[in-house]
């Protein structure tokens, strides 16, 4: 990051078309460049707030066997209220995209954060299985939503023009990133506590990224009179009003395409086989079979290792290789191992569970740098509202797995079915990519 600004240097700032911005969005003048360019400061501070909201996610696969034995409710129940959550994720995100574009960065965060927080520790005080579907499933589900991967192609679309696989692979990466802090000291607050201070510990971390975002994050290059990275000075465009409709207009255009039914369904395997499947199920999948709830934590926090090398690398490969081709690789080899993983479970950690780790650690969100591009690619300025619907299929497929995932558990004592299941969608995944057609940039939809 400590690569000069490969923008222009300071120049008149062009008078904004008619239209383009009101009187008190006026473009100011550049500044000189900083030796860093504050792109990468924008950057730094989504990362850290990433990381403080990632609680609310790692969360979840804790939560079923204390809650299934304090309140005797079925696993099934319980994979309900994170399937509500899981699909509330992912259906607010294109809307918390273009309510980005109307009220600013700042401010849809910063409320988004306060919601996570007032529905994790909602929870402490729950008593019905119903509760726990509204506070989990639809307050927290809501407030991620408005964070969610939206918040990350929001970031990068607007303060980045080189290396935007490359930023958008750093931003998803801080997903895994917080898993790796959350997981452990989550896994032995409920092993050693219950799991009521833990519900506390993720309501706290989010509201402890409030002011952050509200004093350092910034919405738009011109609101310090500086360009994009790598890109030209551009006027700070105009509030656009009707966020709701903007959102359901783009899907109605992209909807006409191709490419977005291949990208939503790749996606929503994507979701079904990771956070439906993994994030949700792998810890009491591992109980299961003997091996206790703080060593199984301690894997999934190691997959977030991992998850950070790969997608930072996925980034970078994806400023230099075919999308498409990326995402077929990344899914054949994620339902390979999925394949395997039901011979792996075992009481202790043995190499072979090390090896799977690592391996599926690796390809994670690998499939995020990718599927942004393709968005951009086919869909121009509407990229990032197209990827907030792509993300909402990712989040059904979620939904979809987390709920039929304790059902399984439920009917056949095993959740190994799941994870057969899970590899051969993972399999069909990877052909999908391969039929997305290429596009040029002069091809693209714009708004």
């Amino acid at each position: 990051m400590t690569q000069t600004d490969p923008g222009p240097g300071p120049s008149p700032a062009p008078t904004p078309a008619s239209g383009t911005g009101s009187p008190a969005d006026a473009p100011v003048p550049p500044r000189p460049p900083h030796r860093i360019h504050r792109a990468w400061f924008v950057a730094a501070v989504a990362f850290v707030t990433i990381i403080g909201a990632a609680g609310f996610a790692s969360l979840p696969g804790l939560l079923i066997e204390p809650l299934h034995e304090e309140f005797d409710w079925s696993r099934g129940t319980i994979g309900l209220a994170v399937s509500v959550n899981l699909a509330l994720y992912g259906i607010t995100a294109p809307f918390a995209a273009a309510l980005m574009d109307r009220f600013g960065i700042r401010r849809v965060v910063a409320l988004a954060l306060t919601v996570i927080a007032g529905g994790s520790l909602a929870t402490v005080w729950m008593t019905t299985s119903w509760q726990l579907i509204l506070y989990w499933g639809v307050l927290v589900g809501l407030g991620s939503g408005s964070m969610a991967l939206a918040f990350a192609a929001t970031v990068t679309n607007r303060w980045f023009t080189a290396r935007r696989g490359l930023v958008t692979g750093i931003l998803t990466a801080a997903g895994a990133s917080g898993q790796l802090i959350f997981l452990p000291l989550l896994a032995w607050l409920v092993e050693n506590h219950g799991w009521r201070p833990a519900a506390v510990t993720v309501s706290l971390a989010a509201l402890a990224v409030v002011p952050f975002v509200w004093l350092l994050l910034r919405d738009h290059p011109a609101d310090i009179g500086t360009t994009p990275y790598g890109g030209e000075y551009t006027a700070k465009p105009a509030p656009v009003p009707g966020a709701a409709r903007r959102a359901v207009g783009v899907l109605a255009k992209a909807a006409r395409t191709g490419p977005f039914w291949l990208l939503a369904g790749t996606f929503a395997i994507c979701g079904a086989s990771t956070n439906g499947l993994v994030k949700t199920h792998f810890v009491p999948s591992a109980h299961d079979h003997g091996m206790p709830v703080t060593a199984a934590a301690g894997l999934l926090a190691v997959i977030g290792v991992f998850d950070i090398i790969g997608t930072v690398f996925s980034g970078w490969l994806t400023d230099r290789f075919e999308s498409r081709r990326l995402l077929a690789v990344y899914y054949a080899l994620r339902g390979v191992s999925l394949l395997f993983l039901p011979m792996l479970l075992a009481p202790t950690v043995h190499p072979p569970m090390i090896f799977f780790i690592v391996f599926y650690g690796l390809d994670w969100v690998a499939t995020v740098p990718p599927t942004i591009a393709l968005c951009r690619e086919h869909y121009g300025e509407d990229g990032a509202i197209v990827f907030g619907w792509v993300l909402a299929s990712h989040q059904i497929g979620a939904a979809v797995v987390a709920f039929l995932g304790g059902v399984a558990r439920d009917a056949f004592g095993s959740y190994d079915p799941v994870w057969y299941a899970s590899g051969a969608l993972c399999a069909m995944a990877a052909l999908m990519a391969m039929v997305i057609r290429r596009r040029t940039p002069a091809e693209a939809v714009t708004a």
